[in-house]
């Protein structure tokens, strides 16, 4: 009884093997026809989305006051982090030293948690928009 069951294992196994060398997978090319302007507004879009001077996206502020302290945070901060861009603005009186440009706030979240190891009074704020400082000053 086992030898029969042994045998029709054997036989089953030798046909499975000899059917799967003869599976062949499906073979294709697409080919994609689209307008060639689609390209440049692509372009366009990701040179849109990676501009630093969105004042849709939200930045950190690490520090806010004099010139000498706020390039000294500035150096510090470069040679710590260097996964994100810092700058120095000038908002009289004092000078800001703000971080990134990040599209979401959870994106800000996530690197503030970081920063705030080093810079304890970090935040995350959007920037005003510009018709909206020229409404405020008369």
């Amino acid at each position: 009884m086992k030898l029969l069951n042994l045998k029709t294992i054997g036989k089953f196994a030798f046909y499975l093997m000899l059917s799967l060398s003869f599976c062949n997978a499906q073979e294709g090319n697409v080919i994609i026809n689209h307008d060639k302007k689609i390209i440049q507004l692509l372009d366009l879009k990701k040179e849109i989305n990676t501009s630093e001077k969105s004042s849709d996206r939200y930045k950190i502020q690490i520090y806010s006051g004099d010139r000498t302290t706020a390039r000294s945070k500035r150096s510090k901060f470069m040679n710590t982090y260097n996964e994100w861009r810092s700058t120095l603005v000038y908002e009289t009186p004092n000078y800001k030293i703000w971080i990134g440009s990040f599209r979401t706030r959870l994106e800000a979240d996530r690197a503030l948690k970081t920063i705030k190891h080093k810079f304890p009074s970090a935040f995350i704020f959007k920037p005003k928009k510009e018709k909206e400082e020229k409404k405020a000053t008369p």
